[in-house]
């Protein structure tokens, strides 16, 4: 059974900076393209970062050049580097495997781990 374990998240002020780790347990992130999310208080699920298995990186807009996703294969751990952070930045963070969020959007997810950004 695949757990996601995503920590690092808290109260930060604007223009701060945090480090979220995802922990994965249950299956190899090797070879798969992972994926960080995250949802606001009366907003949907949003994909912010993706990093594949070779290490290349995609972001939304909203933090290009303020994020940074990063993987540990051999620790079955990513990470994102979160920078000048803003308040609309708050949210409960999630880790993920790409396809399987494609294939089941249902699937399951981690605890996720809460960002507050104060302005």
């Amino acid at each position: 059974q695949v757990q996601l374990v995503e920590s690092g998240g808290g109260l930060v002020q604007a223009g701060g900076s945090l480090r979220l780790s995802c922990i994965l347990s249950g299956m190899s992130i090797s070879g798969n393209t992972m994926g960080w999310y995250r949802q606001a208080p009366g907003k949907q699920r949003e994909l912010v970062a993706t990093i594949s298995s070779g290490g290349s990186t995609n972001y939304a807009d909203a933090v290009k050049g303020r994020f940074t996703a990063s993987r540990d294969n051999a620790k079955n751990t990513m990470y994102l580097q979160m920078d000048s952070l803003k308040h609309e930045d708050t949210a409960v963070y999630y880790c993920n495997v790409v396809a399987i969020v494609i294939r089941n959007p249902n699937t399951s997810w981690g605890q996720g781990t809460q960002v507050t950004v104060s302005s």
